[in-house]
């Protein structure tokens, strides 16, 4: 073994593509995610105001709007049409359009519908806005009922809260209780960015040693003992990238962390082992790594959409459902995300790893056509 990592090293510190993929390119990209998300939350996103109004109520209702922590009016806009184009060139991210007559219906004790619009493509934008006009609007009704009790002479404030807002809610977040987006995104981004760099890695550690001699010196007649010696010594290099970004996440971010890291390091070796056999089954296909890295590209680029995260799996079709199930970095992220957030118990997370044991059929196909290969460069 250790003449299969003397002989890895030389390959390794020979080839600058590897050299990068492996040690420069993750912690560039992981620096440039870190500083993208950096805010932790969302703050002062654009928004117009159509106010067809023009009364103190209006008046009232956009400076409570800009009031918000979230939302920020930059602009107010003389017809919904003109705020259609701002949005369109994205100079705003949503429209609040307050009707005519505005005061009049409040004080008629009639209900005006106060019009919201905003791009529902930026998901996250769109249920921050969404969130933060609500209960903007929902204070100031709530604001305006109060006064109404008031004014009957007959009511303490107490009393007029009551009558104003028959039923009160409270939301409390069990396991993001910041709100901060960063933890519900690049918990999520850096894992699949890492199998990305498994598989591609993988693809480019096959081919340095297919570069060193013909397929027949280096695989001889064994070909799953010879591929294990040639990737064996890389194992640990993905595995720092693992802890790595486990590290970043729950110590110096000091994001929740409820469960064991013993699972989860169990659970990030599994995914190295898989990614490594689908970057091998890649790379086998053709012999070719521009190839190859064609497969993996399309193989892996659907995996932070298809993680679950940010769209629930059970509405997902079945094409994109089965997709999900291919890739390993589905099978990680629950166990992360069940072991950070819900600290569930070991036999728990092993269930979702199950999964992953059906990844050592994909060897069979590995040495069809290694075998396949060896046959032709025999002719």
């Amino acid at each position: 073994m250790s003449n299969a990592f003397s002989t890895q090293w030389k390959i390794f510190i020979n080839d600058r593509w590897l050299i990068i993929c492996l040690t420069i390119m993750p912690i560039l990209l992981a620096v440039i995610i870190g500083s993208i998300f950096s805010a932790g939350t969302a703050r002062d996103l654009p928004i117009g105001v159509v106010d067809l109004s023009h009364s103190a109520m209006s008046r009232t209702l956009s400076q409570s709007l800009d009031a918000s922590a979230t939302l920020k009016v930059s602009q107010s806009y003389s017809s919904l049409h003109d705020a259609k184009n701002a949005m369109i060139e994205s100079h705003i991210y949503g429209v609040v359009v307050i009707p005519k007559h505005l005061d009049r219906d409040v004080y008629l004790g009639q209900t005006p519908q106060i019009d919201v619009f905003y791009n529902s493509q930026f998901i996250l934008v769109g249920k921050l806005l969404n969130s933060a006009i609500q209960q903007t609007i929902g204070t100031m009704s709530a604001q305006i009922g109060v006064a109404k009790e008031l004014t009957s002479g007959d009511t303490a404030l107490d009393g007029a809260k009551g009558q104003a807002v028959v039923v009160q809610t409270q939301i409390s977040p069990l396991f993001n209780q910041t709100t901060n987006y960063a933890q519900f995104l690049v918990s999520a981004i850096v894992p699949a960015l890492w199998q990305v760099f498994i598989v591609v890695g993988t693809i480019l550690i096959l081919n340095a040693n297919l570069k060193q001699s013909n397929l027949n010196q280096w695989i001889g007649t064994a070909p799953l003992t010879s591929i294990s010696k040639t990737l064996s010594p890389y194992i640990p290099i993905f595995m720092t990238m693992g802890i790595g970004f486990l590290i970043w996440f729950y110590h110096v971010e000091q994001w929740l962390f409820s469960g064991d890291y013993l699972i989860v390091l169990l659970a990030q070796l599994l995914t190295t082992l898989a990614c490594m056999i689908m970057g091998s089954l890649f790379f086998f296909l053709t012999l070719d790594p521009a190839r190859a890295m064609s497969f993996a590209g399309a193989f892996t680029a659907p995996s932070f959409a298809f993680m679950g995260i940010t769209f629930p799996t059970s509405d997902m079709g079945m094409l994109a459902q089965t997709w999900r199930s291919l890739l390993p970095i589905s099978h990680y992220i629950e166990v992360q995300v069940s072991q950070s957030s819900y600290g569930v118990t070991m036999w728990q997370s092993i269930l979702s790893l199950a999964p992953m044991c059906l990844y050592l059929t994909v060897l069979i196909p590995i040495v069809l056509l290694i075998k396949k290969h060896k046959g032709k460069a025999a002719i």
